[in-house]
């Protein structure tokens, strides 16, 4: 099994539809769907972070690569 991970989810992605901690038989098909979910939560989220796709291993990671701007879309950005 391979899986498709989001790194920090923001506040976007909580309100969102997309799902976290996927789990997929084959790693062209995780592939696949990191993908999908990277190039949607780019498009559709607020634009305030840009997203990037890191594979370690079995798993395929979703991480913020940038910020955008100083301010937060809510919950998730930050450390806590």
């Amino acid at each position: 099994m391979f899986k498709v991970v989001v790194e920090k989810e923001c506040g976007c992605f909580k309100r969102s539809d997309l799902e976290n901690n996927l789990e997929i038989a084959s790693k062209d098909e995780a592939l696949m769907k990191s993908i999908e979910m990277r190039d949607h939560m780019n498009q559709e989220f607020c634009g305030k972070h840009s997203f990037k796709v890191q594979e370690t291993a079995d798993t395929f990671v979703i991480a913020m690569s940038t910020s955008t701007s100083n301010g937060c879309c809510g919950g998730g950005c930050g450390s806590h």
